[in-house]
């Protein structure tokens, strides 16, 4: 699960004001929660006591606009630090749970999962975060599929006429160009659409603004963001895939929006990009859940170069080794 990579655990919409959040990392659950100051706190979600979830339990506000964390099975209350107080003592305990240290950007919510940082947090999302409207987010999922192939699926790109074909009406992917700066890469590709039919407009108005030609620029941080930048005439989209991995098995994943606006149309419809994009998502984890993980590959195709970058970085992670998968 490259421990040592930094993942980004959630935006800071993502949670709601004193109410908590579970959280997988590395096969291991925490709760999450922001206090009305802003301060963002995460503890192993088992309470010391007796296991409960303290996901399940709900947050106490203090007079100095901190809160703490209950226990839904016996109201303990756990302080950021891990620390509670007994009832009928006066006094705290020493930390009893050890909190998961978060490295907090804006909005964003990085964490090494208590492992030494091998490779540095992406600045991508702040530049972006900096130039770019936040739409919100959206596709959120646990999917029951290894990190490996949850990154290879989206490295793929050969998919998207077959994963995405219904969504988009893809007639053929037409590759032109990979660059290959280690952890990060770029990826660009023209995709031909046929004309969407009138209930796929009518299910999602966005299609209607989608030029008849997709030119998509694929941006990759390995091995946590694939960034999709879409132009069209009413706005710029950056499409931000997230992945964590939850688990040896399972991935979780959610799309972050941001957008410039051109026309004021976009204004109208920037929230209809948000549905489009969970779609995606879906049919993605639809198509990891019923594939023969253990096939060998006796096939491959052109254009696999995406697929090449995933795992020669996952196979010498945290060094970057030759070759250089750079090509038109």
């Amino acid at each position: 699960m490259l421990q040592g990579a930094p993942w980004l655990l959630a935006h800071r919409s993502m949670l709601k004001l004193s109410q908590p959040m579970k959280i997988s990392l590395y096969g291991n659950d925490y709760v999450l929660w922001q206090d009305s100051t802003g301060t963002i706190s995460c503890l192993p979600n088992a309470c010391p006591h007796m296991g409960a979830m303290l996901s399940e339990g709900w947050c106490v506000a203090k007079s100095d606009g901190s809160s703490t964390i209950a226990c839904p099975f016996h109201a303990l209350e756990f302080h950021s630090t891990g620390c509670t107080v007994l009832p009928g003592a006066n006094k705290p305990t020493r930390s009893l749970i050890q909190p998961l240290e978060l490295i907090i950007q804006e909005d964003f919510i990085w964490t090494y999962g208590g492992q030494e940082p091998k490779i540095p947090i992406p600045t991508i999302l702040n530049q972006i975060a900096g130039e770019y409207e936040f739409i919100g987010y959206t596709g959120e999922l646990s999917v029951k599929t290894n990190l490996l192939s949850m990154l290879l699926n989206m490295h793929d790109y050969n998919h998207q006429n077959g994963t995405h074909r219904p969504l988009f009406e893809i007639e053929e992917v037409q590759f032109k160009q990979f660059l290959d700066n280690g952890h990060h890469s770029h990826a660009y590709l023209d995709m031909p659409r046929t004309q969407p039919k009138l209930r796929d407009l009518l299910k999602n108005p966005t299609l209607l603004v989608l030029p008849k030609v997709l030119q998509v620029h694929l941006e990759n941080c390995f091995p946590c963001l694939v960034i999709v930048h879409a132009e069209s005439l009413i706005a710029s989209i950056r499409e931000c895939h997230v992945f964590v991995p939850e688990a040896s098995n399972v991935t979780r994943t959610y799309v972050l929006m941001f957008a410039n606006i051109h026309n004021p149309l976009a204004h109208l419809i920037k929230k209809n990009f948000l549905p489009l994009a969970e779609i995606v998502v879906k049919q993605d984890a639809d198509i990891l859940s019923k594939l023969y993980t253990n096939t060998p590959q006796y096939i491959k195709l052109n254009n696999e170069v995406g697929m090449d970058w995933v795992r020669r970085n996952f196979e010498s992670f945290p060094t970057v080794v030759e070759p250089n998968l750079s090509r038109c």
